[in-house]
């Protein structure tokens, strides 16, 4: 344990105690790991569990391995495989060559179970699912099997055969033979093998019986040399289950099995299947879909990897389930994109403003600031001629009391970083919108400081130059779910999805460099920018092509959704 290292949590805590003289762990390497199963993308509560292995280990100068947990192989895909990875690393955390397959064990299992069997430990069982859960008992009242009892040699007889594939699925299942009368129904003789015949993405047909993962994950712990294997709060009462295996399997490691909180966050819900179902039945684009909680989903947002990693920092590490709003996520990206993102000027909704005394045809530079946290990052040059874009928002006709924007014979306003304007005028349509503000400038006010030094009561409004403005999308995006508990018990959380999650705005008008920004690569953010008084974008890294631009908006510059409610 290096000297520096002090405890910040009870996973901490217990470590340290284990690595002490007579601890025991004392002496050893602190070695953890993190085991997702390969049937969907990772998500924000992964992130959590994940970030929590990885640190670990890397806190106390020890090792993570990363291994998948491919024991069923029903819904599992390479696809899901090389996805993991690929979020891993985005985050910063690395395996080194400990990565693993459940299935590399399969062997190891096997001769496992056979030997429970020969302990007279296990038994083949022939309860269908439906008759085992009508025999499992109650609170005071023991399970019971007709089959408990069954001679080792027939057992062993009948496992071979389920092997060999000659049961159907759902025939007979392996139980281990513990307790039918324990007051924790996960040691109520478990199943810990049970006949599957699909096709396994690596081990082909080459076996039709698989493990429960009660039982793997033990014996993946225990072969790997975990020394802490720690998982959420939901396998605490799996615990003992794991103890069990442990023990009675002849394994070269004792690993410890710790639990910790889940990661709850509202408006978005957490389980893999809820999240396939959203994308097979289209709710949502894809597993990418910028509106979902997955890893892959927040980095085609705008998300950084930083502001993740301060995020799972921030909510800490419990012993007691509790929801996280999503609010604190999107602080975290806004302190993080604060420091770092490039402000630019985009009008989303425009309108043309004319500066009736500017001269036709004609053209300037005035300067900018491209980030005002960053002092170095200085200022840049835009172009300011006639004719202009600004936000539709930025004038009425009739103003609203204490409105400080345009509207004709108004307060003087600043145009951001260029000159004083004020409004004369507009020029509507045959329906009667307005198509286009007029407004004079004064001439001596560059950089939108008056030569007089007269106060200026209206508001700054940032604009695009219309002679070097380029066209793009821009995809504002909103909480997934009207309801900040979506899944909650008596809720289908498909009826909960929020109709205003996504709003496409085309024809939008932002500055000309913009034009030429990096297209971003697959499993990285891309570029950040900050669009004045919008919020945070990036480009989309599956829909921006070089002739066709498309932003999403990372976060706002506030908790608007808050604010809307």
């Amino acid at each position: 344990m290096a000297e520096e290292s002090v405890s910040t949590n009870f996973i901490h805590g217990i470590i340290e105690e284990e690595l002490q003289p007579g601890g025991r762990c004392a002496g050893q390497k602190v070695h953890t790991r993190f085991p997702p199963e390969p049937n969907g993308y990772l998500h924000i509560g992964h992130c959590k569990a994940l970030t929590i292995d990885f640190a670990t280990a890397e806190k106390y100068g020890g090792l993570c391995n990363l291994r998948m947990d491919d024991t069923n192989p029903s819904k599992e895909d390479v696809e899901y495989v090389e996805a993991i990875q690929e979020d891993i690393h985005w985050l910063g955390f690395d395996w080194g060559d400990r990565f693993y397959y459940a299935s590399d064990y399969f062997d190891t299992m096997y001769d496992c179970a056979v030997s429970l069997i020969r302990k007279g430990l296990a038994y083949v069982c022939e309860l269908t699912p439906e008759e085992m859960r009508a025999n499992r008992g109650s609170i005071g009242v023991p399970a019971t099997s007709p089959y408990r009892d069954r001679p080792m040699e027939e057992s062993l007889d009948l496992f071979a055969r389920m092997r060999a594939g000659e049961f159907p699925e759902g025939r007979m299942t392996l139980r281990a033979k513990i307790d039918l009368a324990s007051g924790n129904f996960n040691m109520r003789d478990p199943a810990i093998y049970r006949i599957n015949h699909a096709h396994h993405h690596r081990q082909g047909d080459k076996w039709c019986i698989y493990p429960m993962y009660d039982f793997a994950h033990p014996i993946e712990d225990a072969l790997e040399g975990i020394t802490h294997s720690l998982c959420s709060l939901e396998f605490e009462d799996h615990r003992p289950l794991y103890d069990w295996v442990v023990e009675h399997c002849d394994l070269p490691a004792k690993p410890r099995q710790i639990e910790f909180a889940r990661l709850g966050i509202n408006y978005t819900v957490m389980s893999k299947r809820k999240l396939r179902q959203l994308v097979e039945m289209g709710k949502v684009s894809g597993w990418d879909d910028p509106r979902m909680p997955t890893l892959c989903g927040l980095r085609r947002r705008g998300y950084t990897s930083r502001a993740i990693r301060s995020f799972c920092e921030r909510i800490g590490v419990a012993k007691v389930d509790s929801t996280v709003d999503w609010a604190l996520l999107e602080s975290c990206l806004r302190d993080d994109l604060n420091e770092s993102a490039q402000r630019v000027m985009a009008v989303l909704r425009p309108v043309k403003l004319t500066v009736t005394n500017y001269p036709e045809g004609e053209s300037e530079e005035v300067e900018v600031e491209n980030n005002p946290v960053d002092p170095d990052a200085g200022m840049r040059k835009v172009t300011f001629s006639r004719h202009l874009y600004v936000e539709a928002e930025d004038f009425l006709e009739e103003p609203v009391p204490k409105y400080k924007r345009l509207y004709p014979d108004g307060p003087e306003c600043r145009l951001k970083g260029a000159y004083l304007i004020r409004c004369t005028g507009c020029v509507k349509d045959e329906t009667g919108r307005v198509t286009e503000i007029l407004c004079e400038y004064d001439p001596a006010s560059k950089g939108g400081n008056p030569a007089d030094g007269r106060k200026v009561k209206g508001a700054t409004i940032h604009w695009v130059d219309g002679a070097n403005a380029v066209d793009a999308e821009v995809r504002l995006y909103d909480y997934l779910f009207a309801d900040p508990a979506p899944d909650a018990p008596g809720k289908d959380f498909l009826e909960q999805l929020n109709p205003e999650s996504l709003e496409v705005l085309t024809g939008c008008k932002l500055e000309r460099g913009l034009a030429a920004a990096a297209m971003p690569e697959r499993g990285k953010t891309a570029t950040a920018y900050q669009f004045m008084r919008q919020g945070y974008f990036c480009l989309d890294n599956q829909d921006a092509r070089p002739d066709h631009l498309v932003f999403n908006r990372s976060v706002s510059l506030k908790d608007g959704f808050q604010k809307k409610k």
